[in-house]
């Protein structure tokens, strides 16, 4: 089992960059593939971006590409989603998730562990 906790949300105004964490604890994050997803108020939480184990295959949304990039330190324990050039409509719950099974995933159901999330705001 492992738990999920996610940090570096806040408010930030269209244009500007933020840095996600995912500091995981109980197992070493380099048995999971990671993922991040999001959530805005009254939406489907969302695939934003995938990173396996070895990190030599990444994926995004489409929305995100070339905006945001996801990394991972495995001795750190860490994943981490780098979010630039920022729009309104990035605004959402942000969530970290594990996924043990191999392949990319880009649905919800396809990772087994979740963090708590981390709210992201973006004004225009």
């Amino acid at each position: 089992q492992v738990q999920l906790v996610e940090s570096g949300g806040g408010l930030v105004q269209a244009g500007g960059s933020l840095r996600l964490s995912c500091a995981a604890s109980g197992r070493t994050i380099s048995s999971y593939a990671m993922g991040w997803f999001r959530q805005a108020p009254g939406k489907e939480r969302e695939f934003v971006s995938y990173i396996s184990r070895s990190a030599r295959t990444t994926d995004y949304a489409d929305s995100v590409k070339g905006r945001f990039t996801i990394s991972r330190d495995n001795a750190k324990n860490t994943v981490y989603l780098q979010m630039n050039s920022l729009k309104p409509e990035d605004t959402a719950v942000y969530y970290c998730a594990a996924r043990s099974r191999l392949g990319v995933s880009i649905i919800p159901s396809g990772y087994e562990y979740w963090g708590q999330g981390t709210q992201v705001t973006v004004s225009s």
